[in-house]
């Protein structure tokens, strides 16, 4: 009889036990894979060449944080490539627009509006992020190669400056990550990409204070090694050509033109991704 008291006795403790287990909430858990999470305080700086290697040095953990922070990026072509480039490192954008929602991490776009028409993306861009204010955490804008030149170059900054300024003022804690314009490949003359330097000198000068520039420019001449006179152009080696083509954009023209190859898209978006990374650790 004391035996059989002694284990009902037991009995009802470990029943106990194993309740209060079960009420307790585990709070430090790590957040599911497609779960999103609002980004850290952040690192405001210019991210060029090296931000390539500071990607690789991360680990997976950390890399993989950044699916969890909603972010939009607007682009066109070159922009296309920079996501195949993402694609090919495990690190996809995925497709919003007006009605589908930029809720699953890193979400991606192309303009509606034509190349040589940088108002009408900017009015786009806010348009959309304005759309889906109460998700968009992280905040990027690509020019094209063909949207910046010596008449429009001023024009351009003020109304960049006043789309940021507003998305920032109607977004509560939104981030951005600049993009200094693609350079495309001259031979003979220059044709805007000087435009393009100057415009991204200005983006830094107004921006590295509080916002990441991922400096494509830099990643895309080598820091200035490819050039025509004092004006930077996109290496040969990193242009889409018949030796490696784009992706999605075929094979670039003898010059004139800018987008990346398979290959080198690849490697240079690692800085991009890094550069996401910072503005939102």
């Amino acid at each position: 009889m004391k035996t059989l008291i002694i284990a009902l006795l037991i009995t009802g403790l470990l029943i106990v036990s194993c309740k209060n287990e079960g009420n307790n909430p585990i709070d430090d858990k790590d957040p599911l894979p497609n779960e999103t999470q609002n980004p850290g305080q952040g690192q405001p700086g210019i991210i060029g060449l090296s931000g390539i290697e500071a990607w690789d040095k991360l680990s997976s953990d950390e890399k993989n944080k950044i699916k969890s922070w909603n972010t939009i990026f607007m682009h066109q072509s070159v922009g296309g490539d920079l996501e195949d480039g993402a694609n090919a490192n495990g690190f996809k954008f995925e497709y919003f627009d007006r009605n589908e929602k930029p809720d699953k991490g890193l979400s991606g776009n192309v303009f509606s509006v034509s190349n040589g028409n940088p108002m009408g993306k900017m009015a786009e861009f806010k348009e959309l992020a304005l759309v889906h204010q109460s998700l968009v955490k992280i905040a990027i804008f690509k020019f094209g190669y063909a949207d910046i030149n010596d008449a429009n170059l001023e024009q351009v900054k003020l109304a960049y400056k006043k789309m940021v300024d507003e998305l920032r003022t109607q977004i509560q804690g939104l981030r951005f990550v600049h993009i200094t314009p693609p350079l495309i490949y001259i031979v003979t003359k220059d044709d805007g990409n000087a435009a393009k330097m100057k415009m991204g000198e200005w983006m830094k000068n107004t921006f590295k204070d509080k916002d990441v520039i991922f400096e494509l420019q830099e990643i895309e001449s080598d820091n200035g090694t490819c050039k025509l006179g004092n004006v930077w152009t996109i290496c040969n080696q990193y242009r889409s050509t018949t030796a490696c083509p784009s992706k999605e954009q075929g094979v670039d023209a003898p010059e004139g033109q800018g987008h990346i190859c398979e290959k080198e898209a690849k490697r240079i978006v690692k800085a991009l991704l890094y550069s996401i990374y910072q503005v939102g650790k």
